[in-house]
């Protein structure tokens, strides 16, 4: 009888994998020994394996490559790093060694951007696709950049609003792009996604707002779907009924030349996963290129904006199990060093998976177990597992340290967890007051924090103060 760790993994899955290996009793993760890691650093930590960063966008760029000179696809394609998936600098220095462009989402992301010209890490010809609700830092920080002389900054209009206040503070001519808002899939508790403007009303905020304005030039139409791009009835109808919008404005708007069909795609959450990216990548051209000839209109060139796609295979968190909890006939616990609320917070918020392993004690016997996290909070634990929601580690023992690994986690989980004062999306931390009454009885409010700014946010991310 198999009653070995190896032996589970083995039965259950295609093993050893391209990123997964054994080293004896120990696992490799893209050939680094992470038994060692935990050796010299301890635990719990988290790493970054930067080579997967440039590997994955390069992939992404042989298939849109392939796929657009297999169907003769008259355009270019330009790859678009979502920064807020990992503001780090480390990670956008490596992502950027590979002729990329960036997408925003606030005010602070720009303040990077200018930080990353200083270092020569961005040109003026790079794209900054400005997407988001824009306050009026967002909208300063545009004008900035674009009066500063940066050729490619193309803000992304998500209301009727946001037009007027860009020409109030940009000094020349600038481009633009608008936004759809794409109609969630039927699950959803809402119809139209909040972000963008309504398919039906995107022809006539054109013809209303852009088309008599000379200082304004639309380049860009902005599709995105909240469940990513899959190989759904729902994805291919909500891609054909943009081609319709990009097809009518194309008619009316000569500079339009360019589709931003955002980003989307999946990282691997299982040993058992399976996604046809070169598959995805030819049909999405595929379906472009026929509705342009169909429509007898020039094919656009194509921005993708793939944030956890770039980042998101690069990260790894590693803990070791403190102890282990009988609580009833059927439930152990084991107890980690560390927490799933605080460091891998999307278990916790949207029960997303990821691949988990133990990284020592392969040979030894395995056990159906629970993940429990240090805090006192009911919702620290994981359990979404591939194994019909079941885990299975090798078996506890207190004189043999087992250390677990949970791997694809580069994307967000440090924002979301709040990582050094950081916020997703790097909004800011807001001003906090202090209420108080004195001795008579009268309100007394006190300044207790301001709210955070941008060289508090970029030091924690490692940017140099300029």
């Amino acid at each position: 009888m198999n009653i070995q760790y190896k032996d589970l993994i083995d039965q259950s899955y295609y093993f050893p994998q391209k990123e997964f290996t054994l080293n004896g009793n120990h696992l490799e993760f893209h050939g680094i020994d992470l038994n060692g890691l935990v050796a010299e650093y301890g635990s719990p930590l988290k790493f970054t394996y930067l080579p997967k960063i440039s590997e994955n966008i390069l992939q992404a760029k042989k298939w849109f490559s392939q796929a657009m000179k297999k169907h003769e696809y008259v355009g270019k394609y330009y790859y678009c790093y979502c920064t807020k998936s990992s503001h780090f600098k480390h990670v956008l220095d490596e992502a950027l060694k590979n002729n990329i462009h960036i997408e925003t989402s606030s005010a602070f992301d720009l303040n990077i951007v200018e930080n990353l010209k200083e270092a020569g890490s961005i040109k003026n010809d790079t794209y900054v696709i400005c997407n988001g609700f824009k306050r009026s830092q967002y909208i300063d920080n545009i004008a900035k950049l674009i009066n500063g002389g940066h050729k490619n900054c193309i803000p992304i209009l998500d209301n009727y609003e946001e037009l007027p206040l860009l020409t109030g503070q940009i000094k020349k001519k600038f481009k633009v792009g608008i936004r759809i808002a794409s109609e969630e899939e039927p699950k959803f508790e809402f119809y139209t996604s909040r972000l963008g403007i309504g398919y039906r009303n995107i022809l006539p905020f054109y013809r209303q707002q852009i088309e008599s304005n000379p200082q304004v030039e639309l380049k860009m139409l902005h599709f995105f779907i909240n469940t990513g791009i899959n190989d759904t009835a729902y994805y291919w109808n909500e891609l054909q009924k943009c081609m319709k919008v990009y097809v009518a404005l194309k008619r009316e708007c000569e500079s339009l030349d360019s589709l931003n069909i955002g980003g989307g795609f999946p990282i691997k959450n299982s040993l058992a996963f399976d996604y046809d990216y070169a598959y995805m990548v030819d049909e999405i051209i595929n379906q472009i290129k026929m509705a342009c000839e169909e429509a007898e209109i020039d094919m656009p060139n194509i921005f993708t904006e793939f944030g956890s796609y770039t980042v998101g295979e690069s990260g790894g968190a590693i803990y070791q199990v403190l102890y282990q909890k009988q609580q009833n006939d059927r439930e152990k616990w084991y107890m980690i060093n560390s927490s799933f609320i605080t460091t891998l917070p999307d278990t916790w918020a949207i029960n997303k998976r990821f691949i988990m392993l133990p990284i020592n004690r392969w040979n030894d016997e395995y056990e159906r177990v629970l993940l429990g996290g240090l805090t006192c909070d009911s919702d620290d634990y994981y359990n979404s597992e591939q194994h019909m929601n079941a885990i299975y580690l090798p078996k506890y023992k207190s004189d043999k340290p087992l250390f677990i690994g949970f791997f694809n986690v580069g994307a967000y989980q440090e924002t979301i967890g709040g990582y050094g004062g950081l916020q997703h999306c790097l909004i800011p931390s807001p001003k906090h007051i202090l209420i108080d009454r004195d001795e008579e009885g009268n309100l007394v409010t006190k300044l207790f924090k301001e709210q955070q700014n941008a060289e508090e946010m970029l030091a924690i991310l490692g940017y140099e103060n300029k």
